[in-house]
């Protein structure tokens, strides 16, 4: 469906209540009239790109009516408070980021068997959340300086709460500069792979590395993957040792 988050979802919720306010105007009575609100929601829903994107779109018209026969009158706005939700967790800037997915207990276990870092090393998880990545980076690397940065205000303050071993700072990570660190995870989305790499061979030094959960680098050669036992995948890759001329200014 088209549409920046969480608009997207706005405007299926309003495409929802307008079905059912059309269904209720001309005549049809209120149980089939919301029948065709939640078909609506439903399949709108179906048409998000990430399943929890489409459980929020499909939850939004029943939602929304339960909320305001609670309060007894179609002129609150209480089922707006999810909307408002997602829109102060997610500033308008990472609308186009990952959602919030936490990285697995364990799934980073292998990374210093293949990408070992001495002690001081600076270690990045780009766009941290609140904070799962941070803490198996802490754990698999107890000698390294692990650092993260997320421009959601309050992912961040959890961040830093959860782990604080770890720096955690307020950031946009696309204007984060790459080049002090050793090693850089990102647990991002696949539209977003082609931009992490192309920032990561421009900034990260050769000898660096990168580190990617689910999500492959299109036609970059990982130095090593594996499956976990979840079914997901981690794609360790060594982008600065690619020759990439940086844009000019």
């Amino acid at each position: 469906m088209g549409g920046r988050w969480p608009l997207s979802a706005l405007w299926a919720w309003l495409a929802a209540w307008l079905i059912y306010s059309v269904a209720r105007a001309t005549g049809l009575a209120a149980g089939p009239a919301l029948t065709l609100g939640v078909a609506t929601g439903a399949v709108l829903g179906w048409r998000q790109r990430d399943r929890w994107r489409g459980l929020i779109v499909a939850l939004g018209f029943p939602v929304s009516v339960l909320g305001l026969d609670w309060q007894g009158g179609a002129s609150s706005l209480l089922w707006l408070a999810p909307l408002l939700l997602l829109w102060w967790l997610y500033p308008r800037h990472a609308w186009t980021d990952a959602p919030l997915f936490p990285t697995p207990q364990n799934a980073l276990e292998s990374v210093p068997t293949f990408a070992p870092l001495g002690a001081g090393a600076r270690v990045l998880d780009a766009g941290c959340g609140a904070g799962d990545g941070l803490r198996e980076l802490v754990r698999i690397y107890p000698a390294a300086r692990v650092e993260g940065v997320e421009l959601s205000p309050p992912l961040a303050w959890l961040a830093h709460w959860r782990v604080p071993e770890a720096t955690v700072r307020r950031g946009d990570l696309w204007a984060d500069d790459w080049a002090p660190f050793a090693l850089v995870y990102v647990f991002q989305r696949p539209e977003s792979m082609p931009r992490v790499w192309a920032k990561a061979c421009a900034e990260l030094g050769p000898e660096a590395w990168l580190v990617s959960l689910d999500f492959a680098v299109p036609e970059a050669v990982p130095v090593a993957q594996w499956q976990l036992g979840g079914g997901q995948f981690v794609w360790l890759y060594r982008p600065g040792r690619i020759a990439t001329p940086k844009p000019a200014k």
